[in-house]
């Protein structure tokens, strides 16, 4: 039976909500983020140069999120969720305090496990507190809200960038992330967690191999660890170049930061939409899938700022479809593999990000960002197409046919 609201103990689920919320705020309120590349480029480093700390940076989540995950499930979520910005204010700090190449590339590799540590573990501790106070129900409203809050710190530091490095160049920008990171890991202890963590030598191996071993044996589980890479992977890589496509509709360089504004905008508002969104079933995301697709391919084809308009709606659509695959992802998943399996999702979202930055590269240096991002809403389009086909096919017949499980029905 589903809990309404009524049953919901108030005095937690607001330390869970408010902590959360200020957590992605803070986590993301990074004044170094716009910032940061120039530093770089300022330092004297080369094109290559540039492009290997990416890859660093890249390879860094790649091979620590599955561990981290399995770690997430063997220890504290907590734990994990304030040591991960403590790592990541020692990479900023490097970058500032002795700019080089190699202090850079350090950075890099701090940012990357900071983040591996919380990817996994922050949506396994909301999940299953919120399962605990009988608010599953919740959870996609609870991180669509907490996705807007990260957004509306991204605007908010890109505004404030500038004046602070005015003011005070490198150092200010460094020392404000820094401290702000500090902030994160202090706010992270406030999380509550009410999992015991398993015990023993072999409890992360106990974990990674019980994780797996649910993702092979379960098809719905393994249906669901796909659709999140293929919703968010597409859209979270256009984030590189939605600059590039709003200078292209011949605005002046000063009005490119208004224009983002416009976009994340939508983006932000995707994700407050999770609520109720949450009631859509597979054939209700296909069709947001497919509406977003088109609204992103007409939005990005027209080439002017009014068409910007519809790559925002096209954001909100992606940004909304990626929490409500999350929370379906969730709802199938055991507790004692949340976040092994959350980072195997995460993964599979790294890797098709790689994937589709290569074919953006091939195709937007032939015919441009416009087409480019007009292309990039192919894989939507697909995406939607699998998700009604295997609504009519025969095993969903089946399913229908069969008992219901302990997970709830998507």
């Amino acid at each position: 039976m589903t809990p309404t609201p009524t049953c919901v103990p108030a005095a937690g689920y607001r330390r869970l909500t408010t902590t959360l919320y200020g957590y992605s705020f803070l986590d993301e309120f990074i004044l170094l983020y716009p910032v940061y590349a120039l530093l770089f480029s300022d330092t004297g480093l080369s094109v290559w140069q540039l492009s290997s700390l990416f890859a660093v940076w890249s390879v860094t989540g790649v091979l620590l999120e599955i561990p981290s995950g399995a770690w997430a499930d063997a220890v504290s979520r907590r734990r994990l969720l304030w040591l991960g910005p403590l790592l990541t204010a020692a990479g900023f700090a490097l970058w500032v305090l002795v700019p080089s190449y190699g202090a850079f590339a350090l950075g890099f590799v701090l940012w990357g496990a900071g983040g591996a540590l919380g990817s996994g573990a922050l949506e396994a501790l909301v999940h299953d507190e919120l399962d605990r106070m009988g608010a599953a129900h919740r959870y996609a409203r609870v991180m669509g809200r907490a996705r807007s809050a990260g957004l509306v710190a991204v605007m908010a530091a890109m505004g404030l960038a500038g004046p602070v490095f005015a003011r005070g160049g490198y150092a200010a920008v460094g020392a404000a992330s820094v401290l702000v990171c500090l902030l994160t890991a202090v706010v992270a202890t406030r999380f509550p967690e009410h999992r015991t963590p398993v015990t023993g030598g072999d409890g992360w191996s106990t974990t990674l191999r019980a994780g797996l071993a649910e993702a092979r044996a379960d098809r719905s589980v393994r249906g669901a660890l796909l659709l999140v890479p293929a919703v968010t992977a597409v859209w979270g890589a256009l984030d590189e170049y939605t600059p590039l496509l709003v200078l292209g509709t011949g605005v002046a360089q000063s009005t490119v930061p208004w224009l983002l504004l416009l976009v994340w905008g939508g983006a932000t508002a995707g994700g407050l939409l999770a609520g109720a969104g949450e009631r859509l079933g597979r054939a209700g995301l296909a069709g947001l899938l497919a509406g977003a697709a088109l609204a992103l391919a007409v939005g990005s084809a027209v080439g002017t700022p009014a068409g910007l308009l519809l790559v925002a709606v096209a954001f909100g659509g992606f940004q909304l479809a990626s929490v409500l695959a999350d929370a379906r992802l969730q709802r199938r998943i055991d507790a004692t593999g949340r976040a092994t399996l959350t980072s195997v999702a995460g993964l599979g979202t790294e890797l098709a990000t790689v994937v589709v930055l290569g074919g953006y590269a091939v195709i937007g240096t032939s015919a441009g960002h416009a087409t480019a991002f007009a292309w990039s809403a192919v894989p939507y389009l697909l995406t939607a197409v699998v998700l009604v086909a295997a609504r009519t096919g025969p095993t969903a017949s089946a399913a229908r046919a069969r008992p219901r499980s302990h997970r709830s029905p998507s």
